[in-house]
């Protein structure tokens, strides 16, 4: 029994290349903002011996590399090119794999010798900084990434949201053993990181969530892709030529 699919308009050339340049401007910024953050996540880490905050720190390096992968996606001649998106799409889920090694051999030893992170107040102001600006840029990369069709923009995206969620987590580790003590806070919320770098890894290579509206040959009236359970087909407009 053959199943017939809704037609949807996808967006025309024009509209693309303006998200597209949105898309960038935000990739931009996460990438000012990653700079400073891993550089004083990092330092401060190191200093207050915080497995949590170096790993926080990591997590801000490989974001802004996802940044960088998405301002290449987005520029010249691969703004309409599906195999960018793809390519780019499967480069930001490996950014999350690699963090996640690292932190939970670091966190795990940390638990087995009972190493204590002393209190940071870079670490804690650091953290709340994430958690007010983070949500804004993920959430304006994930509607982006609605109207392109682009599963690595919502891989971004959700990366910006998961530093949101671990800058909460890192915060609550970091309040906890500078107020009360608690220092088994800090390689828990090590490997909460490890844990959920994972998970968020897994969907940004598959592209769940997103469905990646893009001719899959050069010619093709349409395409269909399906997401979250349900199928759609965009009518695509036809090829230019470049001269």
């Amino acid at each position: 029994m053959s199943v017939v699919l809704p037609m949807t308009s996808g967006p025309d050339r024009a509209t693309v290349e303006q998200l597209a340049r949105r898309a960038r401007l935000l990739s931009w910024l996460s990438l000012l903002w990653m700079t400073i953050e891993g550089g004083v996540a990092i330092a401060a880490g190191i200093v207050a011996s915080s497995v949590a905050l170096v790993g926080f720190g990591l997590d801000s390096a490989i974001e802004g590399f996802a940044s960088v992968i998405i301002i290449w996606r987005f520029t010249g001649h691969r703004i309409h090119s599906h195999a960018a998106e793809v390519r780019a799409q499967k480069l930001v889920a490996v950014q999350f794999f690699i963090l996640a090694p690292y932190v939970a051999v670091e966190s795990i030893r940390a638990v087995v010798t009972g190493e204590r992170a002393d209190p940071s107040l870079a670490g804690i102001l650091l953290a709340i900084g994430s958690v007010v600006f983070m949500p804004m840029l993920g959430i304006a990369k994930q509607r982006i990434a609605e109207h392109l069709g682009s599963a690595a923009t919502k891989g971004e995206g959700r990366q910006n949201m998961l530093c949101a969620y671990l800058a909460g987590a890192l915060l609550v580790g970091l309040l906890g053993n500078a107020l009360v003590g608690a220092w088994w806070l800090d390689p828990i919320v090590g490997l909460l990181i490890a844990g959920v770098a994972v998970v968020e890894g897994r969907e940004a290579w598959r592209g769940e969530g997103c469905c990646v509206q893009a001719p899959v040959a050069p010619g093709a009236a349409e395409a269909c892709c399906a997401d979250d359970h349900t199928a759609k087909c965009t009518r695509l407009a036809p090829p230019t030529t470049r001269l």
